[in-house]
């Protein structure tokens, strides 16, 4: 699952600069279900007052289960989403993604969440495969 770059990003690319606008939008149309997720969590954790946001609910498929993980494996693609929607993103399992405050990352509940206890805890055989 490649990120579909216009020609012109990649003129620009080519040229050395990239905004960082034009690239989450590249990311936004190539990954939507995986932006949509994360702006859902980013919308509800700034209008709310929980430490995080998280998605328990599996992707309906496999193709929007690649494009989360895709999303959240490239350090390029999740540090501009957690820029732009000004959250930290942490993940677990194959669509457990939580979003945190910035501000939070230094706290226990993310240590908690990102935690090697935590991540054997949400384990299950049908996650095997994802």
């Amino acid at each position: 699952m490649s990120l579909d770059v216009s020609p012109k990003l990649l003129a620009e690319a080519e040229q050395g600069h990239i905004r960082e606008e034009d690239f989450v939008d590249t990311v936004r149309t190539s990954l939507p279900y995986a932006y949509d997720l994360i702006a859902s969590l980013s919308t509800q954790l700034k209008g709310g007052i929980a430490e995080f946001t998280d998605n328990q609910t599996p992707p309906p498929s496999e193709r929007e289960r690649g494009q989360l993980l895709r999303a959240l494996a490239s350090d390029a693609i999740r540090g501009s989403l957690e820029r732009h929607f000004g959250v930290a993103l942490a993940f677990q399992n194959c669509h457990r993604v939580a979003a945190f405050r910035p501000e939070s990352v230094t706290g226990e509940t993310y240590a908690r969440f990102t935690s090697v206890r935590s991540q054997v805890l949400n384990q299950s055989p049908e996650f095997r495969d994802c």
